[in-house]
């Protein structure tokens, strides 16, 4: 069983899926409070509440550490004193704000024999595991040209200082590129990126709203992504988004966070996706590899590539904002 210890609440924390986990048990939390907890882990009087992120990290009966920081910017940091503390480590994303802290943390993670990993489960939801497997199995040929929105509400909370949640391309238009790398499997070869506060509800602030991003693929393949706090309520859902992937066989397809999905290859349309399929979550895999029962889909670096593109994106935007 692993022994798992939470850090901070900005982000998709885990806590509700250790609620009678099989591979997985909450021993320890620190800057989280008791009553963010579901009532079955609040009741838990095992779990040791520390004062300290270092107190956290000295605690011998953790296993893993799963990193909300309440600044992305202070996050790298937080990641790198777990592992040299001997702790594997899940990261919210992005994992880091630079470039030169991906580096760092993944030499740690091989320097410590720890493992570390970003919470990158896109595309093996579904319907994205649908279409990566349809992608991967050549059924729409060779990828030619993909295009993708990923869509947020704006609400009062958005950060204008992208040091809280690492900004627009970082914590959105990161799922587009991991559409392009995990879904597509196409590797990217260059980045071109705009961004605009254009719709900002704060007069002056730094929240981008709306950003595009025009990607070469090492195969010789296009992509363009779009990302944007625009998304209004009325779509009913909270991350409205779209990704077709064109191929020199056919195209597949989600439109309206998977709810119309379809695949067409030559003349045959083959309708929907069959998304029935049972298979384990991203979060079961990397439990299970923590224990050595299965091997995660992709490399470290592989997973962290989309988080390196992004901030290169976001380095290439910040001298064109809008």
């Amino acid at each position: 069983m692993l022994r798992v210890g939470l850090h901070g609440t900005n982000g998709h924390q885990i806590h509700n899926a250790l609620v009678a986990h099989p591979l997985a048990k909450l021993v320890a939390l620190s800057d989280f409070p008791a009553d963010k907890l579901p009532p079955a882990l609040r009741a838990d009087a095992s779990i040791r509440h520390h004062a300290t992120f270092d107190a956290l990290l000295a605690d011998p009966n953790v296993d893993l550490v799963v990193l909300c920081s309440a600044r992305r910017a202070d996050q790298a940091g937080d990641a790198l004193r777990a592992l040299r503390a001997g702790k594997h480590v899940l990261a919210e994303k992005p994992s880091a704000l630079v470039e030169s802290d991906l580096d760092a943390l993944l030499a740690a993670a091989h320097d410590t024999g720890r493992v570390f990993r970003e919470m990158a489960g896109t595309a093996f939801a579904q319907p994205y595991l649908a279409m990566r497997e349809i992608i991967l199995a050549g059924r729409i040929g060779e990828v030619v040209q993909i295009i993708s929105e990923k869509s947020y509400p704006c609400f009062d909370g958005r950060p204008q200082d992208e040091a809280l949640d690492g900004g627009l391309i970082a914590q959105n238009a990161i799922h587009a590129l991991r559409f392009v790398e995990h879904v597509a499997g196409t590797p990217i070869a260059s980045i071109r990126a705009v961004e605009t506060t254009l719709g900002n509800p704060v007069p002056g602030g730094g929240l981008r709203i709306a950003a595009s991003l025009l990607l070469t693929l090492k195969n010789g393949g296009v992509a363009s992504l779009a990302a944007n706090y625009l998304n209004p309520r009325g779509t009913g859902v909270w991350g409205d988004e779209c990704l077709k992937v064109l191929g020199t066989l056919g195209i597949v397809e989600s439109r309206a966070g998977g709810a119309f999905t379809r695949l067409v290859v030559g003349d045959t349309d083959h309708g929907p996706l069959d998304v029935s399929v049972p298979h384990s979550s991203w979060l079961d895999l990397f439990f299970g590899s923590l224990l050595g029962r299965v091997a995660m889909p992709l490399t470290p670096d592989e997973e962290l590539s989309p988080t390196r593109w992004a901030l290169r994106a976001r380095r290439d935007a910040a001298s064109r904002v809008t």
